[in-house]
């Protein structure tokens, strides 16, 4: 493990917050362009004055012109909002401008065993305010009893094909270690639903051949690099272990056979950190901040933070900003005062969105100061 350093800064003025680093100074401030979501969980710019959010609850919500509209996307299709289940991710397709085609993850109950839930993954194609020729293109394998750690981020890579994150279902993580199952894994598909011919297990079952990495909890954060070489991907450890990882084809990363954290109770997961065979994280958070989102800074109202990633987080409810750097992870929390704290987003201007994680949540504007 690189060694890092870790720069806090304390914020004093909330909605008007300036910090200073050794190297350089940066000034933001806060400001509010919507509120009155339930649960939003990810948001995608569909032109630059118009937003789609989806909400755990099961809606697409529009901002048009920072104003959230009464009206929401009609169409969406079911999904199972309980426990850390629901509505999750919306990505457009690399082409949306030319074929208005959207993709949703989404947690999914069992058609006759109502105990039971799985994530799923749609494209549909966006008419105006509605959604059409809704097509399932990815179902994880097997259903899970538990609504948790679905995972459910994704991320189109430069060769057009999606990653999904599929979390280890809570009560099945040694099944992150087996390549029959969709636990625990991040997984690669074409925009068809189709399975790519380079992914790396491309002579076993569908399941099998689906699967991109493994050993894997709950990853809720995926970017690329600035310059698209690398995939950045987060997850939530246990209690402790937090990880920042780089995505490569095949890796393994170790859960639960290695991990920085112990069981809630307290108990030991693991007693080791390390294995032969087995990837590091280039960062690990203990005690957890649990990170439930990622972006990489593609804009310029902040020309120092060029390529720099955003991380959010829930506890205590951060907005972390991350150098890497062959000398290793440089790591400072920009704010630490808007609670729970669920995505972190560009926008076309060069502003940072954040998403707040409750009832009637919030989505944040960071601009210039």
């Amino acid at each position: 493990m690189k060694n890092y350093k870790v720069f806090l800064f304390f914020l004093v003025i909330s909605f008007s917050l300036s910090i200073f680093t050794k190297e350089n100074s940066h000034s933001f401030k806060v400001s509010v362009i919507a509120d009155g979501l339930d649960h939003p969980w990810s948001l995608v710019f569909i032109s630059d004055d118009e937003i789609l959010v989806t909400e755990k609850t099961g809606k697409i919500r529009i901002i048009k012109n920072n104003r959230l509209l009464d009206e929401s996307i009609k169409n969406v299709p079911n999904s199972l909002f309980a426990g850390q289940g629901g509505l999750s991710d919306i990505v457009l397709h690399p082409e949306f401008s030319n074929n208005r085609t959207i993709f949703l993850s989404f947690s999914e109950i069992h058609p006759t065993n109502k105990r039971l839930s799985t994530l799923t993954v749609v494209k549909a194609k966006l008419n105006g305010y509605a959604l059409e020729d809704v097509e399932e293109i990815f179902k994880a394998d097997p259903y899970r009893t538990a609504p948790a750690h679905f995972g459910a981020r994704l991320l189109f890579l430069d060769d057009g094909s999606l990653l999904i994150t599929s979390g280890d279902g809570f009560n099945f993580r040694e099944k992150a270690q087996d390549l029959d199952n969709h636990f625990g894994k991040v997984i690669r598909i074409n925009d068809d639903g189709s399975i790519p011919d380079d992914n790396p297990y491309s002579n076993g079952n569908i399941t099998k051949r689906s699967i991109y990495t493994y050993g894997h909890r709950n990853q809720q954060g995926l970017t690329l690099s600035l310059d698209n070489s690398q995939v950045y991907l987060i997850e939530h450890g246990p209690r402790g272990g937090d990880e920042l990882n780089i995505l490569e084809s095949s890796n393994n990363y170790g859960w639960p056979l290695i991990t920085y954290g112990i069981d809630y109770s307290g108990a030991t997961i693991s007693p080791f950190k390390e294995m032969e065979g087995l990837e590091q994280p280039i960062k690990y958070w203990v005690p957890s901040i649990a990170p439930s989102g990622m972006t990489t800074y593609r804009g310029d109202k902040f020309p120092n933070w060029k390529g720099d990633i955003f991380i959010s987080s829930m506890i205590p409810g951060e907005l972390r900003r991350l150098k890497i750097s062959k000398e290793g992870v440089e790591e400072e929390v920009l704010i630490d005062n808007l609670g729970r704290l669920r995505g972190v987003h560009n926008s076309p201007d060069g502003n940072l969105l954040i998403i707040s994680d409750r009832s009637n949540a919030k989505i944040y504007k960071i601009s210039p100061k």
